[in-house]
């Protein structure tokens, strides 16, 4: 009698599960929506796999970058998400790497507020297969955390309206014409025409969001009641901008080495994006009145790096002034950036050997067209670690800013 109870329990467990498996809705994926990218490949209800491959047009960047939705979930049930790399072309025709789209960890959320890394992938052959348990109905799985024109314009928006040293401001309008989102943190009390200025812009490389965390940690500890910041703030003007490329984050495109070239290659005369004309046009104006000091470019680096560094200034460009300050402008960062990430002793400079169109890098342009005594460098932030996420990436940030305030404690001018 007591095994014939058991055999009954075991029918009538199995039948639950049979019910629940025949009634799971359909998975359904949709990358419809701002910076969404993945084409599908596969959708296998049973198995509750998915398989994509980013959908970027190579003409406007690497397409590295995927981001998409997924609806029909069971609250609690492990999905497989996959994406396919092998595929990927650069605008050129040769092939693009797998490693710039497949992170040891992806980056998951059910509200597009509050992101989080999935375990660790299983990679083979330019795939990378993620198993996640999701306790919602629906979840978006991006490359990293996405960060897109309506995160920045919610950032400028929500500053500006909280704090009254903070003034929200449009920087320009693209050649699609959307709004490029900028912020300029002044305090009213301590206005002058002798302040120093630091500008500090992230995503000229659309693909590469975990920029623009770390400039959000950057200038939230700016307006923060932080002591130091306060005394940044009593002594500077902190110009931000967090999405340079506006246009390629807002169609999902990864903007690095677009036709003819991208952001970070536009910084001449013949600069064809709005965006960075305008910025050019402020930074000359700033520094004609002796007032910029220091212009940083956030950016995130290839999959193996596993620690932030600055690019330098190459030899072609560099003045014993110019080294200086740059040596101390590092040093008071890694005094600063230790945990969860310590600052790469590794100074990569940005010349002639690393790419041909180096006189149009931004910092270098910066470097050869302004005063010796602004620093121009850029920041580049693992993205392929345990805390390259949305915490890691503003840690650095707000770490960046104790720098910028460490370094500041004596004006460079």
């Amino acid at each position: 009698m007591q095994s014939l109870r058991w055999s009954l329990l075991g029918l009538f467990l199995s039948s639950i599960v049979s019910f629940q498996t025949a009634v799971a809705e359909e998975l359904v994926v949709s990358s419809a929506f701002e910076g969404g990218s993945a084409e599908v490949l596969e959708i296998d209800q049973e198995k509750r796999l998915i398989k994509i491959r980013p959908a970027g047009n190579p003409q406007f960047g690497w397409p590295c970058w995927w981001y998409f939705q997924v609806t029909g979930l069971t609250p609690g049930e492990e999905i497989t998400v996959a994406v396919d790399a092998n595929q990927l072309k650069q605008a050129s025709g040769r092939k693009l790497a797998s490693a710039w789209a497949l992170p040891d960890q992806a980056a998951f959320s059910t509200n597009q507020r509050t992101w989080l890394q999935t375990p660790p992938g299983k990679k083979q052959d330019g795939t990378c297969r993620w198993k996640v348990k999701i306790n919602a109905k629906q979840a978006w799985f991006a490359w990293g955390p996405p960060y897109v024109p309506g995160d920045a314009n919610a950032l400028v928006k929500r500053l500006s309206q909280t704090h009254a040293y903070a003034t929200s401001f449009e920087l320009c309008k693209t050649r699609a014409g959307r709004v490029v989102p900028a912020l300029l943190v002044s305090e009213p009390e301590q206005k002058s025409d002798s302040r120093m200025v630091i500008w500090v812009q992230a995503r000229q490389h659309a693909w590469e969001s975990g920029g623009s965390w770390v400039g959000q940690g950057f200038i939230e500890w700016v307006v923060s009641d932080d002591p130091q910041a306060v005394q940044l703030r009593n002594k500077a003007d902190i110009y931000y901008v967090p999405i340079m490329d506006i246009d390629n984050v807002t169609t999902g495109n990864g903007g690095k080495n677009q036709v003819p070239h991208d952001h970070n290659r536009d910084w001449s005369k013949q600069s064809q994006f709005n965006s960075v004309k305008t910025a050019m046009r402020y930074l000359k104006e700033l520094d004609q009145s002796s007032r910029l000091v220091l212009f940083i470019d956030l950016h995130n680096p290839g999959s193996n790096s596993k620690r932030p560094f600055f690019f330098v200034a190459p030899p072609e460009l560099a003045t014993k002034r110019g080294a200086e300050l740059q040596d101390a402008f590092i040093a008071a960062c890694r005094s600063e950036i230790t945990k969860p990430f310590q600052l790469d002793k590794n100074t990569p400079s940005t010349g002639p050997k690393y790419d041909k169109l180096w006189k149009q890098i931004s910092s270098n342009w910066v470097r050869s067209e302004l005063s010796k005594h602004v620093v121009g460098i850029t920041l580049e932030t693992c993205w392929n670690t345990p805390h390259s996420n949305t915490t890691g990436y503003k840690t650095v940030g707000r770490q960046l800013g104790l720098g910028i305030a460490r370094y500041l404690q004596t004006d460079p001018r």
